[in-house]
């Protein structure tokens, strides 16, 4: 690993006061959950209806037996923990340095990990409710249901608290992201290809001091970045020290 790279990333942490880390996918690979969009992920596996329609909110209305067999399957990874990138985003938080994550994973684990202010761009599978009457589920209820759950008030669907094809993303959601991006000095993205939309276009709301990438692959944002570093999120941010000083 570079490690001049570490050296620059951990003297911009230093200098900054308002850092915000944007993520996706690449955040959770060491914790065990796969890129869906990457060599092992769903979108490369030969099923015989694509998951764009397995995961699209006309499956749930009209199949939903079938969307929960495909949601149940792919989705959720329950043994999953927080790692190292996590971690230490939460420690940056609790130093006053960090002053918001904004995600595009629906697995939980900054929150788990300890950070309070996650902006959760697709949604969460931890929060679940009733379509009907609004009753809210953890996540063990909708892996232990057999077939469709229902909920155990008015019996209508319970479904997860996720962004499915055919759904707007929130747009307090992302009225929130931007309001952080534009307030941030020091942008990190991580884990991102910046190729999903409209995601990846908030990057471009990031008019800071400096812009930090860390992801296997280039990004289309590379060119514009202070410093990129193309290693593993959890193994960069690992060797970041948060200053004694800034602790509370």
């Amino acid at each position: 690993m570079e490690q001049n790279g570490i050296a620059m990333l951990q003297e911009l942490i230093d200098g900054a006061q308002r850092i915000v880390f944007f993520g996706g996918a690449g955040a959770s690979t060491e914790s065990g959950i796969p890129d869906f969009r990457g060599e092992d992920g769903i979108y490369r596996q030969p099923y015989p209806v694509p998951p764009e329609t397995m995961l699209h909110i006309r499956t749930l209305k009209r199949h939903p037996k079938q969307f929960f067999e495909f949601y149940r399957q792919n989705m959720i990874y329950p043994d999953a923990k927080p790692n190292a990138a996590h971690r230490k985003l939460a420690e940056l938080e609790r130093a006053g340095k960090l002053s918001g994550i904004i995600t595009q994973n629906i697995d939980g684990l900054h929150q788990l990990a300890g950070s309070r202010n996650v902006v959760e761009l697709h949604g969460s599978v931890l929060r679940n409710s009733c379509i009907k009457c609004g009753k809210e589920y953890p996540m063990e209820f909708l892996m232990e249901a057999e077939g469709v759950p229902r909920c155990t008030e008015c019996g209508g669907i319970v479904r997860p608290d996720v962004v499915l094809y055919g759904e707007a993303l929130s747009s307090a959601a992302l009225d929130t992201a931007t309001d952080l991006i534009r307030e941030a000095d020091l942008l990190i993205v991580g884990g991102t290809s910046l190729t999903v939309q409209p995601a990846a276009s908030l990057a471009a709301c990031f008019g800071g001091e400096h812009l930090v990438l860390i992801n296997l692959q280039e990004t289309p944002a590379d060119p514009y970045a202070d410093l990129v570093l193309h290693e593993k999120l959890g193994e960069v941010l690992s060797q970041i020290t948060v200053g004694a000083a800034a602790e509370v």
